[in-house]
C-alpha cells in the first residue's frame, strides 16, 4: 500500500473524466457473486487510470455515433479485493448467488475455469468491465448475459445467443478493440487497454 502513493496522481474517477459515463460499481454493493461488498471498495464509484480515461472517451464518442452509451462496472480493482474472491471461492457453497452467478459450475472451480484470478487485470488499473445502452432509451442492450455470469454462454463466440444478443457483443468488441482495447475470452464485459501504463503493477489502495 504504501508505495501505491508513488502512482496515485495517474488514478483518477472515472466520471470526472468521462463526462456523461454511467457507472455501477458492483462490488460495493451486494448485487455481485459473493453477495456482500467486497473488501476495497468503501465507496460506489469508478477508478482508473488516466490513459484508461482517454481510451473510454474516445469509446464513448464511437458508442455515441452509433446510438449508443457506456455503462461500466468495474475498473480498478484492489489486489485485497482479488484476494477476497479467492477466500469465497473456498468457502462452502451456500446457494445464495450460485443460481444467477456460475449456476453450471461449483465455485471451487471458478479459479481453474479462469473465471476468478489470483492476479486480476484490474488491479493494475487499465481494465475495465462495461456494457451499453441506448441513448434513445436508456434501456441496457441485450447481451445474452449479465456481468459475471460465470459460464461459457458469457464467453466471445458463444452459442445459444439471439442475432441481437450477439451483434450487440460484436458491436461492443470491434468499439473496444478499434479504441485500443484487448478482450477476455471469457467474459464479454472485461477489456484491458493494450498500451496500459502499469503492465506489472499490482495495486492495493481502496475505492473511496
Amino acid at each position: 500500500m504504501k508505495g501505491d502513493f508513488v502512482y496515485l496522481d495517474e488514478f483518477v474517477y472515472l466520471d470526472e473524466h468521462v463526462p456523461g459515463i454511467r457507472w455501477d460499481a458492483k462490488y460495493a454493493t451486494r448485487d455481485n457473486f459473493t453477495g456482500k461488498p467486497v473488501d476495497g471498495y468503501l465507496a460506489n464509484r469508478i477508478i482508473g487510470t488516466r490513459a484508461l480515461c482517454a481510451a473510454l472517451r474516445r469509446v464513448q464518442e464511437e458508442a455515441a455515433s452509433l446510438g449508443f452509451g457506456l455503462l461500466v462496472w468495474d475498473g480498478y480493482r484492489p489486489q485485497r479485493a482479488v484476494d477476497c474472491f479467492l477466500r469465497w471461492s473456498e468457502q462452502p457453497e451456500d446457494g445464495r448467488t450460485k443460481r444467477r452467478h456460475y449456476p453450471n459450475i461449483d465455485r471451487s472451480q471458478l479459479v481453474d475455469e479462469g473465471y476468478v484470478a489470483t492476479k486480476s487485470s484490474h488491479s493494475r488499473g487499465s481494465t475495465v468491465d462495461l456494457t451499453l445502452y441506448s441513448l434513445a432509451t436508456g434501456g441496457r442492450a441485450r447481451m445474452g448475459g449479465d456481468h459475471d455470469l460465470m459460464d461459457p454462454i458469457s464467453h466471445h463466440g458463444a452459442s445459444g445467443l439471439t442475432p441481437t444478443e450477439a451483434g450487440n457483443r460484436e458491436r461492443l468488441c470491434s468499439i473496444m478493440e478499434n479504441c485500443g482495447f484487448a478482450r477476455y475470452a471469457c467474459e464479454w464485459w472485461h477489456y484491458t487497454l493494450k498500451s496500459e501504463p502499469y503492465s506489472d503493477v499490482y495495486f492495493d489502495f481502496p475505492v473511496t
